[in-house]
């Protein structure tokens, strides 16, 4: 076990793209491991073209999207795309994909079916490896490729969706909450997955997902208790699956259940095992701890956000880890 955790964060493109650049070189300046920025067509910047400029002006921390879908971008736009990012920051980004939400949506389209987005994980996968892929039968293939193998990650937040990861990605970026039961039960997944294509599961990359409000603790553990938006209790964000991985945990919520009938106590338990909810000494402690306990080694820390605010850069997640946990995780 590393003893360092590595922790990334994830920034979205709320300022211009020079202002996300900025903010991007804080992040490596604070000791963050990367950084993934949102692929959200609707906000009128282009994640790519951001990672490229911050790459450009940044030396160490790894960059990626956070999270490109299958919709939207055609595989071989996808694979062009990624290979053009490694030559501007060669060995330190990677792709992370998945069936799509909010870009999709705002596109009048709909999320991608796992039958169709493993099929353009696998095309992606063998058009950066050089590979001719068919398209209505048309060969594609990729005249310039990266040097070495380009991890692809699916982002998942739900069973099946961990096991397309363990078959056809090189990881997962996955949202299943801290607690010992939830991440056993989501390794379980990613394991049937790996093991239905001969794989070693030893050998997929785990990156968790984990919300996270700084601040007052009586504050701060309000989110359960709030609305995403409307219909759409932010327990559910970005899917009912979140409910899925906190019955592991002991907490049973049936679905659609109104936020505000939560109790004070309950979601003091539910802040405790779906993320990190306080002052910057408990978030720092409460990661050792998941280290400690089901051996969280690398994290993908999730501003808690509603859907008018997540825009809003995270100033105050930057700042806490530079005052404190970045000394705090190693």
């Amino acid at each position: 076990m590393n003893e360092k955790i590595k922790a990334d964060i994830r920034v979205p493109v709320g300022l211009s793209v020079p202002e996300v650049v900025e903010f991007i070189r804080r992040c490596e300046a604070a000791g963050f491991h990367g950084v993934g920025v949102h692929d959200h067509h609707h906000s009128g910047r282009d994640v790519y073209v951001t990672l490229a400029l911050a790459a450009s002006r940044t030396r160490r921390i790894n960059l990626y999207p956070a999270t490109s879908n299958t919709v939207t971008r055609h595989p071989l736009v996808l694979a062009a795309l990624a290979n053009s990012l490694e030559e501007v920051a060669p060995g330190r980004t990677f792709l992370t994909l998945a069936p799509g939400f909010l870009s999709v949506e705002s596109a009048g389209e709909s999320r991608a079916s796992l039958k169709k987005l493993r099929e353009y994980v696998l095309a992606v996968r063998r058009l950066l490896a050089g590979e001719a892929v068919y398209s209505k039968g048309t060969p594609m293939r990729l005249r310039n490729r990266p040097r070495r193998h380009l991890p692809i990650l699916l982002t998942a937040s739900g069973p099946r969706l961990l096991q397309l990861a363990g078959e056809v990605a090189d990881g997962a970026l996955m949202l299943v909450g801290l607690h010992p039961g939830s991440i056993a039960a989501a390794r379980r997944y990613l394991r049937i997955g790996a093991q239905k294509a001969g794989r070693d599961p030893q050998e997929l990359e785990e990156i968790f997902i984990v919300p996270i409000a700084v601040g007052d603790r009586e504050e701060v553990r309000q989110w359960p208790r709030k609305w995403f938006r409307e219909g759409q209790p932010w327990m559910e964000y970005p899917s009912r699956s979140n409910l899925r991985w906190l019955r592991e945990a002991g907490i049973d919520l049936p679905e659609g259940l109104d936020p505000r009938s939560i109790s004070g106590d309950l979601a003091d338990r539910i802040c405790e095992a779906f993320g990190l909810f306080g002052e910057p000494e408990h978030c720092a402690g409460r990661l050792l701890r998941a280290r400690e306990e089901a051996g969280v080694e690398h994290v993908f820390l999730f501003p808690a956000h509603d859907y008018q605010s997540g825009y809003q850069m995270p100033m105050a997640e930057l700042e806490a880890f530079e005052r404190v946990m970045a000394s705090r995780l190693g």
